[in-house]
């Protein structure tokens, strides 16, 4: 078998792209050389590992059993490379993704300071609600993932990382932010504004929040935290956001934390990783880091 390290990036970059044309753009390639390569990996292997649907095409399931395998070669050669040239090289590049919370208020303080001390390294943040992240990590479109809900996949290791709280508010001027104590029955009658299905925030305030009320008067649904914040600080409705994204308000005085006989809403923020994922040194060097956050 000759199997060539052009012709695995060349079946990675369609697998992930999902179209001979975006995958010979990414690689510099010419789109008849891209299909050249992968057609002569398919020979090689005597199996097609994508179907053809118009001009795109889709991942079969011989394709999604060695995607893994080609990325995990490739990660592998990187490696090589790396400590070949370097030993102490910084170079390369490292995908995060983190969900709204954490890719907006954490994870940035993070890389500024990992890139100091790695100045060669390359970081790129794709920010979206945790499901989009755990299905970019279980695509491979992702190194490592930041999340602040749950995840239940057997392919992606969870980690445990730190630990966050979820704070009931509402803006200075609307009459709950007068009580001393607001009832459950008050919750379910006021007007809540929340982040969408899908989000971590929302799952963690379903399972902690949405069952100890008898009913939930869901006013609006918005997919961003700011946007949230500043609807509320009109007056408009209460909402369930974590204090990292309202503590500037909340000391400012725009924002009023509600007290509530709901026991403290705790959570954790959890690091993912496939587990199939070739950890390399930059991937590992960014976990430590973390793990010293």
């Amino acid at each position: 078998m000759r199997m060539t390290i052009k012709q695995l990036e060349v079946f990675v970059a369609i697998a992930q792209e999902g179209s001979v044309q975006a995958a010979s753009v990414r690689l510099h390639l010419t789109q008849s050389a891209t299909s050249m390569a992968l057609a002569d990996l398919e020979r090689q292997l005597e199996c097609k590992l994508f179907d053809r649907v118009g001009r795109r095409v889709q991942i079969n399931d011989s394709g999604r059993l060695l995607l893994p395998q080609a990325l995990d070669i490739l990660s592998r050669c990187e490696e090589m490379e790396r400590q070949a040239y370097a030993e102490h090289a910084t170079g390369g590049l490292l995908r995060l993704g983190a969900s709204l919370t954490l890719g907006s208020y954490l994870i940035p303080m993070l890389m500024g300071e990992h890139l100091r001390r790695r100045p060669g390294l390359r970081l790129s943040l794709d920010v979206g609600n945790s499901r989009h992240i755990i299905e970019q990590l279980l695509k491979f479109q992702l190194d490592i993932g930041f999340i602040e809900g749950y995840c239940h996949d057997p392919e992606i290791e969870v980690i445990p990382w730190r630990e966050d709280e979820l704070v009931i508010f509402a803006g200075a001027s609307h009459a709950l932010a007068q009580q001393e104590q607001v009832s459950l029955e008050e919750l379910a009658r006021a007007d809540w504004i929340l982040r969408e299905p899908g989000s971590g925030t929302r799952e963690v305030f379903d399972h902690l929040v949405l069952t100890a009320l008898p009913t939930l008067n869901l006013a609006m649904e918005l997919a961003h935290t700011e946007a949230i914040r500043c609807m509320v600080q009109t007056g408009y409705g209460i909402s369930c956001l974590s204090r990292l994204s309202v503590e500037q308000a909340l000391a400012g005085g725009q924002l009023v934390e509600l007290k509530t006989p709901l026991s403290s809403l705790r959570r954790q923020f959890l690091i993912l990783v496939h587990r199939r994922k070739f950890r390399g040194q930059n991937l590992q060097d960014f976990l430590d880091a973390c793990y010293k956050h």
